[in-house]
């Protein structure tokens, strides 16, 4: 299967000083997983295949519970393309040389 897009929002219910600390921890999961990805100011994407970023949404999960969340609301969205659909084809052409 082609890579597709996935982000990944999510919201562990926990203090609120904690919210930020929990979500850091997933961020540095997906950083250590290999797959290209991108944080942005209200959700992560990803860019892999649908069975290695799907297991990443599911350690996502495990991650908060075991930083502390009582439940964690996730909101997933994928784009899917039998060609392949990357990161780049969307947001390449806003991006600043550096």
């Amino acid at each position: 299967m082609a890579n597709i897009n996935l982000s990944l929002q999510v919201i562990p219910m926990t203090s609120p000083e904690r919210v930020y600390p929990v979500v850091d921890k997933v961020i540095e999961m997906i950083a250590r997983s290999g797959v290209e990805y991108e944080v942005g100011p209200m959700e992560t994407t990803m860019e892999g295949d649908l069975d290695t970023l799907l297991e990443i949404v599911k350690k996502a999960q495990e991650i908060c519970v075991r930083e502390g969340a009582s439940r964690v609301l996730s909101v997933v969205k994928i784009d899917y393309s039998p060609e392949g659909v990357t990161i780049d084809e969307k947001v390449g052409k806003y991006r600043t040389a550096e």
